[in-house]
């Protein structure tokens, strides 16, 4: 169902795959949205070891909940920051894309659980976390990507 890659010789490990999507905080979540245009945006991730999914949050309306709510089905695009190589002046890039269906979220308990380990990707200030739960917890929603294909690559831009 899902495509090989072509050039195999790029192709990174699963193992490496997950550690991309546990290391970096943020990628690209594409839906099939109106008109069926593809609709990317940016989006915060959160990877959850004990599941193996992918973890956003949302508001309760909007473009991506409406195109989600026709078509479960999407993509999600994370790269690295890159490196290069001493000496050379091209950057070596890691990416992931991740292909499955996504499943709104609307149990408040559950909700506040993803939202404080997403929220522990960029601080560990305690209060702070809780201070915007309170605040914002009840206007948001979590979409759950449950991958059926995850493929990742190393290109080097030359």
């Amino acid at each position: 169902m899902f495509r090989e890659l072509a050039r195999k010789n790029k192709q990174i490990h699963d193992e490496e795959c997950i550690a991309l999507l546990r290391s970096e905080t943020r990628g690209v979540l594409s839906v099939l949205g109106d008109d069926d245009y593809p609709y990317g945006m940016p989006m915060n991730h959160y990877y959850n070891d004990e599941d193996g999914c992918i973890y956003f949050h949302c508001g309760m309306s909007g473009h991506r909940l409406d195109a989600l709510m026709r078509h479960n089905k999407v993509s999600y695009c994370v790269c690295d920051g890159g490196y290069r190589n001493e000496g050379e002046w091209a950057w070596h890039v890691r990416s992931v894309i991740v292909f499955g269906r996504m499943e709104i979220i609307r149990d408040r308990d559950t909700i506040i659980e993803i939202a404080e380990k997403l929220s522990r990707k960029f601080t560990q200030d305690e209060a702070y976390i809780q201070k915007e739960i309170s605040l914002f917890a009840h206007g948001t929603l979590i979409l759950k990507l449950i991958p059926e294909h995850i493929c990742g690559k190393l290109v080097v831009e030359a």
